[in-house]
């Protein structure tokens, strides 16, 4: 099964993109974030004509979470689980895909350390974590936009963003909380040394001179992360017109 997490960066703006991607490295299951549009806006039946079945939740020109599946989409959660406080904003979709429980969320950016979106990431974090508990299964997929790069090797100069969002402790700390639920970062599980980024500034050419950061991720539950096979950023993807600032993460799964 090949798995993929993209934050497409307004999907209106990419749809032809994003629809040629897909034919190219057909994906079993993709998890889309900022798609950016209300869910009566959403392309169903374009996605449909790929093969895919589709759940979006989006409230429009704004944040947007969507799942894709050609493995079957059912049991799908907008939001957080019943009992947890639910986000004003799309952020996290939930489904089963083949036998997973999938989750595509597109964390908080954070904004600054000393601004309330911070602590209100650090809160959605939190939520997050306890989301997933309630959800808990052995075959667990949680993909997308995390903001927070897991450690220095994720960042292109971890001295030049000090004191910045997406490289805090308080952040990594709510991350590890994740992997202390089981999940593993398959992507660094692959590629223990590697410094390769998903995201890169549209600004000053950070793309082309290699200043970027990893922060878009494919978590798995212990038993799926076993099974993976393979796990690469596609930084083609974020090439030529128009791209996101984005790259895809694409891994496979054996079975």
């Amino acid at each position: 099964m090949r798995i993929v997490t993209w934050n497409v960066n307004s999907l209106r703006a990419r749809q032809e993109r994003v629809e040629e991607w897909l034919t190219d490295v057909a994906p079993d299951v993709v998890l889309l974030q900022e798609t950016k549009l209300a869910d009566d806006a959403f392309p169903t039946l374009a996605f449909e004509a790929l093969g895919y079945s589709a759940a979006h939740y989006g409230h429009g020109q704004w944040n947007g979470v969507a799942i894709l599946s050609k493995v079957g989409l059912d049991d799908v959660v907008a939001n957080f689980a019943e009992g947890i406080e639910p986000d004003p904003d799309a952020r996290i979709i939930t489904a089963t895909c083949g036998g997973l429980r999938v989750s595509s969320v597109y964390v908080p950016n954070g904004r600054s350390l000393d601004d309330p979106h911070y602590e209100y990431k650090l809160s959605w974090l939190d939520r997050l974590r306890a989301h997933l508990q309630h959800e808990s299964s052995e075959a667990t997929v949680v993909g997308g936009d995390f903001n927070i790069a897991p450690d220095d090797r994720d960042v292109w100069d971890p001295a030049k963003v000090n004191g910045a969002t997406h490289v805090s402790q308080p952040e990594r700390n709510r991350l590890h909380a994740l992997f202390d639920l089981g999940l593993v970062d398959v992507f660094r599980d692959q590629h223990d040394a590697d410094r390769v980024y998903s995201w890169w500034d549209y600004r000053r050419g950070d793309f082309h001179q290699g200043r970027g950061m990893r922060i878009d991720l494919i978590l798995c539950s212990a038993p799926v992360a076993q099974q993976v096979e393979f796990a690469i950023v596609d930084r083609n993807a974020r090439k030529g017109k128009q791209p996101s600032d984005h790259a895809p993460v694409v891994v496979d799964v054996a079975g």
